[in-house]
């Protein structure tokens, strides 16, 4: 339960009632503004969620003001202010922590457990998909606050796609574009990854595509996955019917294209589909691991050099664009 392991003492906000809404409901000091809660002294952690824009110089008040500090994604706009952030952190002896929270998607786990256990064999690419169409038309569609998918759920899918690469990864290539939302943001992004051993990782964020494609697609040398909803479909060869390595005839062909006179005569291929639903998660689960690591010492799973390679790529794949940061 969370609520046996934070209470809120205060919560800021610049609406009445929403403040209003806390204080009925938890019982905790409200304040209208950011300078009066960081001095509140019963205040131990401050949880940014503020609009993109404001991350930076919200972290960097609560962290001067001897407070430890939560970002909700994006961590900051750009690789440089998050950098700051951390030696800011590590210079005043403060915990800053990243909210990662889909890092602990049970789709996402199983697909790092099926990649290690090679039941599909060695795989090869991994796509990662979340699109839908939506006209959208609030403070996200602007780059002025720090709108555009790349910041809104890019940092979640980034990080999933380099925890597939273990963290070994380079830009292929990366695409954005402007569709259908309202503002002056990306609302279609592609992004290409290469790992070390030379996996590749297709992600696409769009709120541009009528027809949704599959949230993830995996192909293995030895099968391949698909996940839609909430069903992870896997059809993969026979374990215990273990296939002969081909070897290439240089001879014509027979009646068919594609495989020799020999090659026909080998084992048939014995195929395992099966479904697997998704089993019930917890997204939440992020603050216990917070908790650990503030009150036991248990490390944080996200670590500053994680967090800080998901904004380096984001800043990498603007940079030249015409959805690169402008100075302020």
């Amino acid at each position: 339960n969370k609520t046996d392991m934070f209470k809120f003492v205060a919560a800021c906000d610049i609406i009445p009632e929403r403040r209003d809404k806390m204080k009925e409901r938890y019982g905790c000091k409200t304040y209208d503004d950011i300078h009066k809660l960081v001095l509140d002294p019963d205040v131990e952690i401050v949880d940014i969620a503020t609009r993109s824009c404001d991350h930076y110089a919200h972290a960097r008040l609560a962290l001067e003001a001897g407070k430890d500090v939560l970002l909700e994604k994006p961590f900051s706009e750009t690789y440089a202010e998050a950098c700051e952030l951390y030696e800011l952190a590590d210079k005043l002896g403060r915990k800053i922590y990243a909210r990662h929270n889909r890092r602990f998607e049970e789709h996402f786990k199983k697909i790092r457990e099926l990649q290690k256990s090679k039941l599909l064999g060695d795989i090869y690419e991994i796509h990662i998909t979340r699109n839908g169409y939506s006209r959208r038309d609030d403070w996200q569609t602007l780059s002025r606050y720090g709108g555009g998918q790349l910041l809104n759920w890019g940092p979640h899918i980034i990080d999933q796609s380099l925890q597939f690469l273990d963290e070994e990864a380079v830009i292929v290539s990366s695409d954005l574009k402007h569709t259908v939302a309202a503002g002056d943001c990306e609302d279609h992004l592609t992004i290409v990854l290469r790992g070390k051993d030379g996996t590749m990782v297709y992600m696409q964020i769009s709120g541009g595509v009528a027809l949704p494609c599959p949230e993830y697609e995996a192909f293995g040398t030895k099968g391949s996955l698909r996940v839609t909803g909430n069903t992870m479909h896997l059809r993969y060869l026979d374990p215990n019917n273990p296939l002969d390595p081909p070897v290439a005839d240089p001879g014509t062909p027979g009646q068919t294209f594609g495989s020799s006179g020999t090659f026909q005569n080998a084992k048939p291929i014995n195929w395992i589909e099966e479904d697997i639903e998704r089993a019930p998660e917890d997204l939440s689960i992020i603050w216990k691991y917070m908790y650990d690591d503030y009150r036991n010492g248990i490390p944080y799973p996200i670590t500053a050099e994680e967090a800080l390679h998901v904004i380096k790529v984001i800043d990498q794949v603007k940079r030249g664009t015409p959805f690169e940061r402008k100075p302020r």
